[in-house]
């Protein structure tokens, strides 16, 4: 699976500024095709309605959370292979280990620029 800059890409935050600057990062990386949600319910909704080829989510969201849309869309053999990295503030080592336990492909902690976040995509899409 190859990086493929056309691919629809799914921003999830609620908080509406993070959700500008992630898609501004995108943007820079060369993707054009970035929707948003801003919680793991509507995401959830949103990639039952459309086949997006990656999901960047944060962890800490109301009502829905990104851990527990991450262990929703692995649960659904549709999406369990959907690439899905998760953007959180803290780095507790007891958050990765949980979301990489759930399936997660990548995880970023904020503040991270264009170049960090182009890594962890590119990391995500590497042969295995």
């Amino acid at each position: 699976m190859s990086l493929d800059l056309t691919m629809p890409v799914l921003v999830v935050d609620d908080y509406k500024t993070m959700v500008r600057i992630i898609k501004n990062l995108l943007r820079q990386i060369g993707f054009t095709d970035v929707d948003d949600a801003s919680d793991g319910s509507e995401a959830l909704e949103k990639i039952k309605g459309k086949t997006y080829g990656l999901v960047i989510s944060d962890w800490n969201m109301e009502p829905m959370t990104g851990y527990e849309l991450l262990k929703q869309v692995r649960a659904n053999p549709e999406t369990a292979e959907l690439p899905f990295i998760m953007v959180t503030a803290e780095a507790k080592s007891e958050n990765v280990v949980a979301a990489k336990k759930a399936g997660v492909n990548n995880y970023i902690v904020k503040p991270f620029n264009a170049q960090t976040l182009k890594g962890k995509i590119e990391s995500v899409f590497q042969p295995a």
